[in-house]
């Protein structure tokens, strides 16, 4: 039982999920499941050495910044994790292995080495079950009111993966919904310079994206899934750049039809 556990946050850390402007005015929903390279303080550093905290594997490096930049713009709700990915993925199954790696992107996660059922248990009822909570919550606050959000998952890719160089500057994954990525899409292609990856480089037709399947497939909420490469937001200039090209885009696609209600797409 996972009321046997003792708590894994103590009192006075962060708590695992928090929501920025909960009350915003906008139709906009944004989220960020990586925002946050926290670790609790009962986890250590989970055997990982320093410097590798500020690589990807810890966080979507610029994520959150473009996020809350965009929250302020729109006056949308944001909700955004609260600790690591090496910690547990927010954006995984509680099941899948990957949610707590034992590497990650050639680097080893002592930390995650051997969990037993109980300590797997014990991060997703404490950070991933929060998490999504805060989620539901900020969704069930719009239709409360007669409102459908349009979620907006803001996420960071490396520009090199595995020595493939990713050339797209921004890519829109989505699975059968193409109410939202389509004119943002055709919104961000508009933009003189920008390469825009459809479902690059990650396929949301293929698993990736636990929280839009989750929360906004089955439900007919309009949503996409945004990657921005790292090395455009890893400095504030980049960031505000960004947030305003993006945030360009997006207010177009805003605008498109067929966006105010539930609407599934099998």
């Amino acid at each position: 039982m996972t009321d046997d556990l003792p708590p894994l946050l103590a009192p006075d850390e962060a708590p695992a999920a928090a929501t920025v402007n909960p009350g915003g005015s906008a139709d906009l929903l944004l989220i960020c499941d990586h925002a946050s390279r926290a670790v609790p303080r009962a986890l250590g550093d989970l055997g990982v050495p320093r410097a590798e905290w500020d690589r990807h594997i810890a966080f979507d490096i610029g994520a959150e910044a473009v996020a809350r930049a965009l929250s302020a713009r729109f006056d949308a709700p944001l909700v955004v994790s609260g600790y690591s990915r090496l910690v547990v993925d927010c954006n995984r199954r509680p099941d899948d292995p990957t949610a707590m790696p034992e590497i990650s992107d050639g680097t080893p996660i002592p930390g995650n080495l051997g969990l037993d059922p109980a300590q797997r248990l014990r991060r997703l009822r404490d950070l991933h079950a929060p998490y999504h909570a805060a989620v539901a919550a900020a969704i069930a606050r719009f239709r409360a009111a007669g409102r459908v959000p349009r979620v907006v998952s803001m996420h960071s890719c490396t520009p090199v993966f595995k020595g493939f160089e990713r050339p797209w500057h921004v890519g829109v994954l989505w699975k059968s919904d193409p109410r939202l990525p389509i004119p943002l899409m055709a919104a961000l292609s508009a933009i003189p310079g920008i390469r825009v990856g459809d479902n690059q480089p990650y396929d949301a037709r293929d698993g990736h994206g636990y929280t839009m399947r989750t929360h906004c497939e089955t439900a007919g909420i309009p949503h996409a899934l945004i990657e921005l490469r790292q090395d455009l937001i890893d400095t504030r200039a980049g960031i505000e750049k960004w947030a305003a090209t993006f945030g360009d885009a997006l207010a177009r696609a805003l605008a498109a039809p067929g966006l105010d209600r539930l609407e599934v797409h099998p």
